[in-house]
């Protein structure tokens, strides 16, 4: 199986389109991958606190996201979204992470590997904050995670990873857990995937008190989705993804989709 496999499916666009901050492949040293995605989400109810409304919104956003392997077992990414929540449009979150591989154990038809991640996000832009449009809270998030990726040799792989993100501000802290299967080869990969976070407290929409703080908001999400990519050369290749938003705390809860198109590069 090939070293470079597209990691366009780590996509970080806001917690809305969130599949897990790193994943469980690294590029060779030199090279690296660039992906632009566009997508939507069409969502017709919204969750105050865990009580269903019939608030719905639509989002669209555009994405350049790039990861670069620095060493053999460590390697670098970054990812710059622009979101369009129906009046609501700006530049959003950009976020920048570093990931580690502490632990790599070979065995005749598969590979278990432990890795280390820390990253950061803070806004580009200062965009508004006081409505169900907003595009984010306007803090600055500290992430750690750990992840346990096993991989057989056929291309089959399993993914897991969670950690913390210390929020600023106002923000309250949140736990993300992640769980991925696919498989990966040198032309096709395919995944699905589960997505949850749980945050510490916060208030809940229209809850108290009141005037509300929107920084405040406590979001949960429980998500399921998939993607699926193939090549087209040697240097690009394209994907399409479907995120579904099951349920949750202070969230919508609607289907989102995605497309993009991806450009492989070597430095050295």
């Amino acid at each position: 199986m090939r070293a470079l496999i597209f990691t366009f499916f780590v996509l970080v666009i806001s917690e809305g389109f969130a599949q897990g901050k790193i994943d469980g492949f690294y590029q060779e040293p030199g090279s690296g991958t660039t992906v632009l995605g566009f997508g939507f989400e069409d969502s017709k109810n919204y969750r105050a606190g865990r009580r269903k409304t019939d608030l719905g919104r639509s989002v669209y956003y555009a994405n350049l996201y790039a990861n670069y392997g620095i060493l053999e077992n460590f390697s670098t990414s970054i990812s710059i979204p622009y979101i369009v929540s129906d009046d609501q449009h700006n530049l959003q979150d950009i976020t920048l992470f570093l990931k580690y591989r502490i632990l790599q154990s070979e065995k005749k038809n598969s590979v278990f590997e432990l890795s280390l991640a820390g990253g950061i996000s803070t806004p580009l832009s200062n965009y508004d904050l006081g409505g169900l449009n907003d595009i984010g809270q306007q803090a600055t998030v500290i992430e750690s995670r750990a992840m346990a990726h096993y991989k057989k040799n056929n291309g089959w792989f399993m993914t897991v990873q969670s950690g913390y993100s210390l929020k600023l501000q106002e923000v309250p802290h949140s736990l993300p857990v992640t769980v991925k299967l696919g498989r990966a080869t040198a032309k096709w990969y395919y995944d699905l995937f589960y997505d949850l976070q749980y945050t510490f407290g916060g208030i809940d929409y229209r809850g108290t008190p009141r005037p509300q703080n929107f920084r405040e908001f406590g979001t949960d999400f429980h998500k399921i989705g998939g993607s699926l990519y193939t090549g087209f050369s040697k240097h690009f290749g394209g994907y399409i993804s479907l995120t579904y938003t099951l349920a949750g705390r202070n969230v919508f809860v609607g289907a989102a989709y995605g497309l993009g198109v991806v450009y492989q590069f070597r430095t050295k």
